[in-house]
């Protein structure tokens, strides 16, 4: 294709070609980061319409005689109407977040709730309270907020209300949810023993598309995390192997000035490497989990929407074989047909919504993978370009 257009390349001496051809101007440092940018934009357009936002930050340590744990504020700025007032800060702590989720599950069964970060952490392998764990943990938990707060449906709900506003959350768990029980009333519908014969084909095209999914993701997390691995072996060696050089020049005086820049060229390298390494774990890795865990999280919501036309299945087949005269559908019959096609036009939405923001999370995932593997091969070219002149032959002086 490059040879179709040679005019592009020769016009502009700073340009690269992009695999599809379209040329990008890299004559700026910055023109990967600025491309991000552009990207960036375009997804925020959708931002006027929203009257609830909420942020996760500051984490801090708590140590009481019986455990240690972090609590992180929680930040709400909102004009929506079942808030009293605009604006709210509390404290919650992991432990607050899951109770969350598992409140979210029980009262809004047909919908797909964004996955939380693992709870369990392998003790001895991972400092729960080191600076990185707790960033990471951070993210994820913000992520977790946004994704809700983001939902048309799951907005609404009374538990992320309090969530979001009770100063004393532990209070309002030990009540015992008697308010809400009579809401709840109407939506306990996890049903006992009955088998769906066979998935209706859009339900299990979307089971078999999000097996294949997750076990591509797995594997794909599998290999970063050795990739990620063997570069901090690496970068070992080459901490030891940068300074041999710097020793050496010490021994030649006419060498040192070579053999010094080939010193720094590896430390530089090192340096660039680790970045790669860090990013790559920081902001890789834990939208790859996010992900596993979410097609998990749908899993659950596919199987819930069996059983409930399972039921109504089952329902229908035992009215058929009363075999009366004018056979009447009982109400309880009907309402339960209601319910699967309540779960079904619950799920179809928050599915699209989820393959959406998959769409837009996985492009900025891999630009900003392709923004730190360019700024990667830059730096290290940079500092093996600065030897070249320290080589080269100089005029001998007299």
């Amino acid at each position: 294709g490059s040879e179709s257009r040679p005019d592009v390349t020769a016009s502009r001496p700073f340009s690269r070609l992009l695999p599809n051809g379209t040329p990008v101007d890299t004559s700026s440092p910055a023109s990967s980061s600025s491309l991000l940018n552009r990207l960036q934009l375009d997804d925020d357009l959708d931002g006027e319409t929203r009257d609830l936002f909420v942020t996760v930050d500051d984490p801090k340590k708590h140590v009481c005689t019986m455990e240690t744990y972090i609590t992180y504020r929680v930040t709400t700025k909102t004009t929506r109407a079942e808030f009293d007032l605009p604006e709210y800060s509390v404290r919650r702590r992991y432990q607050d977040f899951d109770w969350l989720r598992n409140k979210l599950e029980e009262s809004q069964p047909t919908h797909l709730i964004p996955p939380l970060p693992e709870k369990f952490v392998v003790k001895g392998v991972v400092d729960r309270f080191s600076e990185e764990f707790v960033e990471t943990r951070r993210k994820a938990l913000d992520k977790f907020l946004k994704r809700i707060t983001d939902h048309p449906v799951l907005s609404f709900n009374e538990h992320f209300n309090v969530f979001l506003t009770a100063k004393d959350l532990n209070a309002y768990k030990k009540q015992g949810m008697a308010l809400l029980s009579k809401m709840g009333e109407s939506v306990k519908y996890v049903t006992g023993g009955y088998k769906l014969r066979s998935r209706p084909l859009e339900f299990a095209a979307i089971g078999e598309y999000l097996d294949t999914f997750s076990l591509k993701l797995g594997t794909i997390d599998r290999i970063a995390q050795r990739i990620i691995k063997e570069q901090l072996e690496y970068l070992v060696e080459l901490r030891e192997y940068g300074p041999v050089y710097s020793t050496w020049g010490g021994l030649e005086v006419e060498l040192a000035e070579p053999l010094e820049g080939v010193s720094a060229c590896i430390g530089n390298c090192c340096t660039a490497l680790e970045e790669l390494s860090e990013d790559m774990s920081e902001d890789f890795l834990p939208v790859l989990r996010e992900y596993i865990l979410y097609s998990e999280s749908m899993k659950n919501v596919l199987k819930k929407r069996d059983q409930v036309q399972a039921e109504y299945e089952a329902k229908l087949e035992a009215v058929a074989l009363k075999k009366e005269e004018r056979p009447k559908v009982p109400t309880d019959v009907e309402k339960c047909q209601d319910r699967v096609e309540c779960f079904n036009a619950d799920l179809k939405a928050d599915m699209e919504r989820w393959q959406n923001n998959k769409r837009q999370d996985f492009r900025q995932l891999l630009m900003g993978m392709a923004d730190k593997n360019i700024q990667y091969y830059e730096k290290c070219l940079t500092a093996w370009e600065s030897i070249i002149p320290l080589l080269q032959d100089k005029p001998e002086t007299k």
